[in-house]
């Protein structure tokens, strides 16, 4: 059986609510890394479905699940905003292009820094729910895979659910359907398509 988007949004609440998820029970010893795929033409029903269904749901359930929500989008413009290069960085745009601009900001944008930044803002052990959004956004000005091979260390055993515009097969992540794949083996589909 083939779900449909609607069929697959619909199955996010019970999933993420359930104790073998927010416990990382029956994952094999692996971290509790999670990725929702999704076409990227539905970004923005996700997107509604994310904000209008899911984060009030989390916040609703007793107990409550204390859940924080990373836009990567909003991440990367804060690192680049402490640093006064945001402004900066779109001059750089405008005047020499993408290349040059992405050249410049690569090593202030690395996923360990960003990676770094996350734990600072958030108290990771305390929580039950990290969730990523945003990766569309950000391309190319970071990798997704990169990053949580980053996160690895930083999350301990707290579960990370990532919104991903493309499709996760479990061995690759492929963003908007049309990227080359970035190998990335240590996270698990949220909902399949087929079951």
């Amino acid at each position: 059986m083939t779900f449909t988007l609607d069929e697959r949004l619909n199955q996010i609440i019970p999933r993420i609510t359930s104790r073998e998820f927010l416990d990382s029970k029956g994952l094999g010893n692996e971290i509790g890394f999670w990725i929702f795929d999704y076409p990227p033409e539905r970004e923005m029903d996700v997107r509604d479905f994310l904000n209008g269904t899911v984060l009030p749901a989390l916040s609703k359930n007793v107990p409550t699940i204390r859940a924080a929500t990373v836009n990567l989008l909003t991440l990367v413009s804060e690192l680049l905003e402490e640093r006064n290069l945001l402004e900066k960085a779109m001059e750089m745009q405008l005047d020499k292009g993408d290349e040059s601009a992405l050249a410049a900001l690569r090593s202030v944008l690395k996923e360990d820094k960003l990676a770094q930044k996350i734990a600072d803002q958030f108290d990771i052990p305390n929580l039950d729910l990290l969730i990523l959004t945003g990766v569309g956004s950000v391309y190319p000005m970071l990798r997704t895979h990169t990053l949580l091979s980053a996160l690895h260390p930083i999350m301990g055993k707290t579960p990370l659910l990532m919104f991903f515009p493309g499709k996760y097969d479990g061995h690759s992540l492929r963003l908007f359907n049309t990227l080359a794949e970035d190998h990335y083996y240590r996270a698990f589909r949220l909902v399949p398509e087929v079951e």
